[in-house]
C-alpha cells in the first residue's frame, strides 16, 4: 500500500499500562493538558477554519459546559491523554460558533487528514460499543466502564466484557484478464456499480477458508489460492475489513438471489475505464473503501 486505508493511521499510544490504574485515570480526567473529542450520536466534532480538523475540549470546557457523559481514553500522544465522551444526552447547545459542528464520520472522514480520521473511527467505535452493552450479556444486570473504557465489568456477577470486532472478509477473485465483481442486494444506489465479494467471518474459520465459503455462496464459484493484501477498521459498528485476492477454480457464475442483486465477470480494460471515471456501465467504489484498492491493484498487476 503507497497510501493507507482510510480510518487507518491512529497514532495514539493506546497507554496499555498507565489505564490499568484507576487513580492515574481520574486524574488525568481532571487534567487541563488533556484533551476531550466530543460525539454526539456517534457524529465527531469538527472544526472548519482553513482545514477541517477534530475539534478537541479541555476538562475546563466541560465544566463550564455542565458535560456529563462518560469519558473513554483512546490513548496518549507526547504525553496528552486523549479521551471520547458522549454528549448525546446533553443539550444542543454546544456548537458555539460557525466553524464546528457535528459531523457524520463518513463525510469528516473524507476531509481529516488520516491520523485524525483514524482516531475519530476508534472514539465512534468505542463510544457506540459502551452504549450497546449497558447490561450484562451473562445475568442481565448493569455494567460499568473499567480501564477507561478498555472494558466493562457487570457489578452482580464480576463477568468482563471488551469490545469486539467483527472480522470481514473482502476480495477480489480473477480468471487471467477478468475479475469477478457483485451488487448487493440493497446497498449500491446505482445499477452501474459493482464491487467485490465479502462476508462476515464465522467461528472456527481461517481467513482463506471464509473466501471460499464467501465467494462460493454468493457468486457459486469455487476458489483455489487466497493472497491477502490489506485490512481496514470500519466502525459501523465495529469491523476489520480484510482484503484478498483469490484465483478461480471454475467461471460458471450463479448469484445467491437471496443476498445478491448480481455477479458478473469484467474484462481489465473496462474496469481501468471504471476506476478512471469513464465507463459508461461500469462504476466501481470510491478511495473511500478498501475494495476500491483491491480491484485497482488487479487492474493495474500488483498482484
Amino acid at each position: 500500500m503507497t497510501r493507507p486505508h482510510t480510518f487507518s493511521g491512529n497514532r495514539l499510544d493506546r497507554a496499555e499500562r498507565e489505564r490499568r490504574d484507576p487513580a492515574w485515570i481520574e486524574r488525568r480526567e481532571r487534567d487541563p493538558s488533556s484533551v476531550f473529542l466530543p460525539l454526539r450520536r456517534l457524529d465527531v466534532l469538527v472544526r472548519e477554519t482553513t482545514a477541517t480538523r477534530l475539534d478537541w475540549r479541555t476538562s475546563r470546557w466541560l465544566a463550564e459546559m455542565r458535560v456529563d457523559g462518560p469519558r473513554y481514553l483512546l490513548g496518549l500522544s507526547h504525553g496528552v491523554a486523549h479521551f471520547a465522551v458522549d454528549v448525546s444526552d446533553h443539550p444542543d447547545d454546544l456548537d458555539q460558533d460557525r466553524e464546528q459542528r457535528f459531523a457524520e464520520l463518513r463525510e469528516a472522514a473524507a476531509v481529516l487528514p488520516a491520523t485524525e480520521a483514524g482516531i475519530a473511527a476508534h472514539a465512534r467505535a468505542n463510544v457506540d460499543w459502551h452504549a450497546r452493552h449497558r447490561f450484562c450479556g451473562a445475568c442481565g444486570h448493569p455494567t460499568a466502564p473499567q480501564r477507561g473504557g478498555q472494558s466493562r465489568r457487570c457489578g452482580h456477577c464480576g463477568a468482563e466484557h471488551f469490545p469486539r470486532t467483527d472480522p470481514v472478509v473482502i476480495v477480489v477473485v480473477s480468471d487471467g484478464d477478468r475479475c469477478l465483481l457483485g451488487q448487493s442486494r440493497g446497498r449500491l444506489a446505482s445499477q452501474r456499480m459493482f464491487s467485490a465479494l465479502a462476508g462476515f467471518m464465522d467461528q472456527g474459520e481461517t481467513i482463506e477458508e471464509a473466501v471460499r465459503r464467501e465467494v462460493a455462496e454468493e457468486a457459486g464459484i469455487q476458489v483455489g489460492e487466497v493472497r491477502y493484501h490489506s485490512s481496514q477498521p470500519w466502525p459501523f459498528p465495529s469491523s476489520l475489513m480484510i482484503g484478498c485476492h483469490a484465483d478461480a477454480l471454475t467461471v460458471d457464475a450463479r448469484p445467491d438471489d437471496v443476498e445478491m442483486q448480481a455477479v458478473r465477470w469484467f474484462d481489465r480494460a473496462t474496469v481501468l475505464r471504471a476506476l478512471a471515471g469513464q465507463d459508461p456501465d461500469l462504476r466501481v467504489p470510491g478511495e473511500f473503501a478498501i475494495a476500491h484498492h483491491l480491484i485497482r491493484a488487479w487492474a493495474e498487476g500488483e498482484v
